[in-house]
This record gives structure tokens, sequence and C-alpha cells, in this order.
């Protein structure tokens, strides 16, 4: 295979002196997204792909299996907003799922009306819909487009009443939703100006956002800028009305680090006051929930590395309402009688009821693998929850937060048929070595009684849980007869913030030994061999993939990075790669650059090695992860492979990170990625 691969020009003389060494990058051409010189080497890419690929009896099996899975009939979990009743529903051949509105949930559970339908967004169903919020006495509903899958947001109005679009329009908005103030004719965005965003597929460093006001019917250049901070382009803002319209709570975050300011702006008048530094200083987690009287309610890590609640005067003074506890606090919202409070207990979801003062915690039985939407208001009883399971998307209840109530709304999902799930096994276990946790799951009749081909799938960064959750390939690997382990790993927030800090700086050799010791536990219990092991992950989960390919090649039969970063020594400088700090640190600085070079994907391949067969996967429009990680870590890969594994590119056009990517993509990708991984571990699907 290797005489086939697509040459990949090797330029000798770019050679830098970082830190006292010397390194080479000799595809750094490949950067340069939109030259013609790329765009070729893409198609070309492309092209081997699918050479490969056409001649695996698999793939015809996944794509099949997959474009069953994708047209299943489906709905998202409610929301109450303002009045309205919303959801997301898919009929099963629709590229975008379709919104609906109704004024009673039995008005929505009968059907409701289409408030939009982002398949009429784009010809290619590419664009997408990126958030929706409701103006607080109901009128408008605001909602933000992304196109190709990129991280750019567009706003636009529509009247909810009559469905007419208003003549509205707020541009270069990123990472952030519409919020509306109590006054009913501004919002709050941030704005990102177009000096931050490069022609094309974006490859430029992303300054700091600004916060602006933008009032309805006005041109988006005369918006008030409300905070910025100019000194410190990693700066995220979240602003968020409390429930009671007193204060403008802003959450203000240094890239990814979970630390934590909050500030509060009086709302006086529909006018913004000065404003009041509860928490002034980067030190713990702090989120808002809800207002109780004059205080703040308060979700916070602060000496609590699983997470208490707590209520918190202006001054900042924290008086317990739910101290720390087994489980690590994951999510909590009001409800008009108290809280709902969403906890991980060894990485299972629980969801309970208390009161206001945190008393008279109830346990709602709700059972599924992961949370997809916790939908709660301080202005109704109302509680949406909707969870799912590694073979099915979405279950969603509806629970009265009062009572504790439970009704499940299968009513939701538009009329159907489609791929019937297998029926599995979960089991927990553990690594003994290093004590990691991770879901062994197989099909109900499949015994252990000889190694089988098994996916591994980890991710382990940004105190981000990786659970039992739905992802579409899970049911096509599960059904074909392959075994699926999900593996909990230092860095992740299955645990608390002590679990991620064990995982991130210079600590995160720890989660690349803790996927491998998972490994090594696989075929030491005989669930499979290191011939039929394959290991997937997505963006820091790419660069999961790609390190310990790197480290530990005689241990995989096959490697699916996914968009991720594989550049350790360069991430910082595109797009928002700089804001990935807190967990990576940054290469500019001595020790920390040691740290970056000793696992960097990138870095850490050498030539007379025989690497996994590798299929490495991106969006050419990825302005998050930027595709030039795939593709410098790939022409290196093919540069210096010395086995007979195929390592190949698969390059989507028109596609970002991932979000809102149209089904038809999705069941694509999926049955490729699959197909890949089944050839080269020997699983024939049955």
């Amino acid at each position: 295979m290797s005489a086939e691969y697509p040459e990949s020009r090797r330029d000798e003389s770019v050679v830098e002196t970082l830190h006292g060494r010397q390194i080479a990058d000799p595809y750094r051409w490949l950067e340069d997204a939109d030259s013609a010189e790329t765009k070729d080497w893409v198609r070309r890419q492309n092209e081997a792909f699918e050479a490969e690929l056409s001649g695996y009896a698999e793939r015809a099996w996944f794509q099949e299996t997959m474009t069953a899975i994708l047209r299943r009939p489906r709905a998202g979990v409610p929301a109450r907003k303002a009045g309205w009743y919303f959801v997301g529903r898919n009929d099963g051949t629709q590229a975008q799922d379709v919104v609906y509105v109704a004024d009673s949930l039995q008005g929505l559970l009968e059907g409701g009306r289409v408030i939009i339908d982002p398949n009429k967004l784009s010809d290619d169903g590419t664009d997408s819909l990126g958030s929706f919020t409701v103006s607080p006495d109901g009128r408008y509903f605001a909602y933000g487009v992304n196109e190709s899958g990129s991280d750019w947001t567009t706003f636009r109005l529509r009247e909810i009443a009559t469905g007419a679009d208003v003549d509205d329009v707020v541009t270069e908005a990123k990472f952030c939703e519409a919020t509306w103030l109590p006054d009913l004719s501004a919002y709050l965005y941030l704005h990102y100006p177009s000096s931050g965003r490069a022609e094309g597929t974006e490859t430029k460093a992303l300054g700091g956002g600004l916060l602006k006001l933008h009032k309805v019917g006005t041109p988006q250049e005369d918006d008030q800028l409300i905070l910025s901070f100019p000194d410190n382009d990693r700066i995220f803002i979240g602003p968020e009305v409390s429930d009671d319209d007193r204060y403008l709570v802003v959450t203000i975050g240094e890239g990814t680090d979970p630390a934590t300011k909050l500030w509060v702006y009086p709302i006086t008048d529909g006018e913004l006051g000065e404003p009041v530094k509860v928490i002034d200083e980067f030190r713990d987690n702090t989120v808002f929930v809800r207002m109780s009287g004059d205080q703040l309610v308060l979700r916070t890590d602060r000496a609590a590395p699983r997470g208490r609640l707590v209520s918190s005067d202006l001054a900042g003074n924290f008086t317990d309402l739910i101290p720390e506890g087994e489980g690590a606090l994951q999510d909590v919202s009001g409800t008009a009688a108290g809280l709902a409070v969403l906890s991980l207990i060894d990485a299972l979801p629980v969801l309970s009821l208390h009161d206001l003062d945190g008393g008279n915690a109830r346990v709602v039985p709700v059972p599924g693998g992961g949370v997809v939407g916790l939908n709660a208001s301080p202005k109704y009883d109302e509680i949406f929850i909707g969870l799912s399971s590694t073979t099915d998307p979405t279950v969603s209840y509806v629970v009265s937060g009062a009572s504790g109530e439970v009704r499940a709304l299968p009513e939701l999902v538009p009329a159907g048929t489609g791929f019937s799930s297998p029926e599995i096994i979960v089991s927990r276990r553990v690594e003994p070595g290093r004590e990691v946790p991770y879901f062994l799951i197989s099909r109900a009749d499949l015994t252990f009684d000889q190694p089988r081909p098994t996916l591994m799938y980890g991710y382990g960064g940004f105190r981000i849980p990786v659970l039992a959750d739905y992802r579409p390939g899970w049911p096509a690997w599960l059904a074909a007869g392959g075994v699926l382990v999900i593996a909990n790993l230092r860095g992740g927030g299955e645990y608390g913030s002590s679990w991620h800090d064990e995982g991130r700086l210079a600590n995160k050799q720890n989660v690349f030994d803790d996927f491998i010791a998972v490994g090594e536990h696989l075929a030491k219990t005989k669930v499979t061999t290191p011939q039929q092991l394959a290991i997937h992950g997505r963006s820091n989960g790419g660069l999961l993939v790609g390190a310990v390919m790197a480290q530990r090649p005689d241990l995989f039969a096959a490697a699916l990075p996914g968009v991720g970063v594989m550049d350790m020594l360069r991430f910082h400088l595109f797009t928002v790669g700089a804001a990935w700090a807190s967990d990576f640190g940054l290469p500019d600085d001595p020790a920390q650059f040691e740290d970056l070079l000793a696992y960097s994907p990138l870095h850490n391949l050498h030539a007379g090695t025989s690497y996994p067969a590798t299929l490495v996967v991106t969006g050419d429009h990825d302005d998050r992860v930027v595709p030039l990680h795939s593709h410098k870590f790939m022409a290196t890969l093919q540069h210096v492979q010395a086995g007979e594994n195929p390592v190949l590119s698969r390059i989507e056009v028109n596609t970002g990170h991932g979000f809102g990517k149209p089904a038809a993509m999705v069941a694509s990708e999926w049955a490729d990625l699959l197909a890949f991984a089944a050839h080269h571990t020997g699983l024939r699907p049955q």
C-alpha cells in the first residue's frame, strides 16, 4: 500500500530552534488550506482513501446499517421558554432536525407547528441551527445559524406567533446565544470582529470576544460594548439574566480553564449598572444557578472537588445548601419548587429534586447512560430531561418539580420505522493497575469464550465526562458483533476536579497511560487481542489516539483519530487553540514545551516503525481544530510507515468540527470508520 500514497512534498528547509531544540516542520505548507497545492493534496488523499475503501467488503453492510440508523424517526428534549413549548424532530429523511412550537405541552405532543426548518437554510443541508432563545414577552425567536459546520454564528429574528421573519441581523458572533434583557427590546451576544476571521477556511488565531448589546431594529454598528478584555485574548464571557430580572450575571473564564470569575450587573429600568465583582479571581469553577431572595445560588468546586451547592451574597460569602457528596455535581437548574440536581455516580447520571434550601432530596427514577438535555426554569414546575443509551439516542421525560411525578414522552417522536437496536449488556469494569474504570458493552447473545474484535473509545480532557451514551456508530458496531469499550480516563469530568487535574498539563501523560492500561487489560482478560483492537476518539480524543498509537503501535490493530490536535508545538497559533492552554500548557513556556514535545503525535512518529492501520478524519471547514493538524500528521505518517498497514485520510468538504453535520454525512463517515475498523480487526458483520 505504501507505494500508492499520494506524494507529499517535503520542505527540509523549514527548521526552527525552540528552547534550544531543532524542530523540523517539512509539511508546514499544508497549513495554508486555501493554497492550490493543499487543495490538490486533499483531493489526492481522498482519491487514495476511496481506492482503498472501495475494496472493503464490510463497507456496504455498514453503509446500509448506518443509513438505517440515521433514518430512524427521532426527537430532542422539549423546552419551555416564555410560555411556548419547543422541540426538535426528524422524520428520518431530513438532513437537519426541524424545530416545532406550540402554546401547550399537549399541543406539542400532538405535533405543533414548524417554527424553523434548518434544511431550508442551505441547498446542501450543511448550514445548521446553532441555538435559539425567546424574548421574555414570547414575541421573538432569536436563532443562530452556523454555516458549513463552522463555529461562526449569524443571529436572525422571527416572530413566533406569525412565523414572519424580522429585518434584523447580527453577524460575526461566536460561542454564544442571544441573551435577552428584561426590557424585551435588546439582547447580548459575543462579537468577534472581522479582523479575527480569515477568508475561506479559517486558520488565523482568534482574539477575545466583545460582549455587546444589540437593540432590535438598529444597525449592528450601533451596538453597545458592555465588556471586553483587550489585554487577554483567551477570555470567554458567558452572560445570563437572573430569573428575577434584577441582575445580569456574567461568568468570565480564561480559555477552557474551569476556573471562573463572577460579575453581577444590576438592572434598573432596563439599564445596566456598574458590575459587582462577586468573585474576581480565577481560582474555582463557580456557576450561577438562580436567585433565592437576595442570595445567589451557585454551583462551585471551591473546597469540594466533586462540587457543592451554595448560597452567596454579593460580597462572595458562601453558605452550603448541598454539601459535597458521593457524586460529581454536573448541573443544577432552578424550578418553581426549588432545584433539579444532576450528578454522576461512577459515570452514571442521577437526577434528584431538592427544596430551595437544599433539603428534602428525592431521586427521580429516569434511567439512562447519558443526559441529552435538562431543561428547567424557576418560572415553571415542569422539568424536561432527555437520556440516551449506547444504542438509542433520546428518551424524554417530563418531571414535576413539586411532586416528582415522572411521565415518559414517546409521543414526541414522529411515526415511522427504521433500524432496531440489538439487545445489549453493559458491564462496569476497572483496570486494576492504574484503577481506570471502563464500560464493556456487547450484544446480549455474544459470549466471551474467545477474544473478539473490539472498538475502544476515549477522550480524557477538559473536565468533560465520557459516559455510556449514544453515538450513531455504536449500535452498528454492536449489531455487527463487535465489542465496545468506553474508557473513563483521567483528565475527564467523571469524578470531579481532582480527576481532571490528574490528566492535564504536566500530568497529561496519565491520560495516555490510562488508555494503554485499559487496552492491555482487555488483552489480559481475553476480551480481545492487539490484532483485534481498534481505537477511536475525536478532537482531544483524536490527540489521545494519535499519542497512544505513536507510543504503543504494537497494542492496536487500527487507529481512528478524528479532528485531532496533532501538532502540540503550534496548536496555539490557530483560531481558538490558545484557549486550550488550561489542559495542554503553552509551547512558549520552556517546561511546558518539553511536556508537549514528549507526547505531540506529529513529533513522535519515527521512520522504520510499523504503525496500526490508520484512518484520519477531518473536515475542510473545521475552524476549531483546524485540518492542518490532521494533514501534517498524515503526511508524516505516510512518509515513515514501515509496515503494510494502510494509513489514510478521509477529508470531508463543507463540514467543520462535527456540529450540525447533515444526517447523510454522519452516516457515511461512521460507515467508513467502522468498515475500516472491522476490516483490520477481523470483524465480519453478522
